[in-house]
């Protein structure tokens, strides 16, 4: 049985997505064993990050300013807005370098059993951004192409379209295989998939 503060940081560390109690333990190990150097600059970024960063009150991105770069960016097209599940989903997307619109992070997907987490999602801020922003002429629905990201396609392509008829509702193209995670996909497969979009 681990000392009781390295038991906590290792329950710590198995909350991060991905991370298991075998791999939480690695890390700790690893902490341990590098000494108080690195485990001051670990707690010095998390520090600064949770001091510093902040949703941009625009597309919901996480950033140093609200609004983000990327939102005051004026050489971007204001007429296409693309709408991403996280912000590594958007991170990837630029990434490829075709896509030069605007963004709004969802902060997730619809999950089909659990309606109660839709409330978390920035919906009702991407509905008002949408009524109030005249230029845009496209929306680029950017989901993983899954179960959640088809769910959340469907629910969103309504919404849009019973506020704003006439706006251009667009998706990805199927280059992306089904079941597939959009930060892991290569720059070619997710650059194609943005520029041969098909309406939804």
């Amino acid at each position: 049985m681990y000392a009781r503060p390295i038991q906590q940081l290792i329950q710590a560390f198995s909350k991060l997505p991905g991370v298991g109690p075998r791999t939480a333990e690695r890390f700790v190990a690893h902490l341990l064993k590098s000494g108080k150097k690195d485990v001051a600059e670990l707690s010095s970024a998390l520090q600064y990050l949770m001091s510093t960063t902040k949703s941009c009150t625009s597309c919901w991105d996480f950033s140093d300013r609200s609004p983000c770069a990327l939102c005051t960016d004026t050489t971007r097209d204001q007429t296409l807005l693309c709408i991403v599940a996280e912000p590594h989903d958007l991170q990837a997307l630029e990434h490829t370098g075709t896509y030069r619109g605007y963004y709004h992070v969802l902060r997730g997907t619809i999950d089909p059993i659990d309606e109660e987490q839709m409330r978390g999602l920035k919906i009702k801020e991407l509905l008002s951004r949408i009524q109030a922003a005249g230029p845009f002429r496209e929306i680029i629905l950017a989901f993983n192409p899954d179960v959640a990201g088809e769910t959340t396609i469907l629910a969103l392509t309504r919404l849009i379209r019973e506020g704003a008829p006439r706006l251009t509702v667009t998706r990805l193209a199927r280059g992306l295989p089904m079941g597939s995670d959009l930060r892991y996909a290569d720059d070619i497969t997710l650059g194609n998939a943005i520029a041969h979009r098909v309406k939804t």
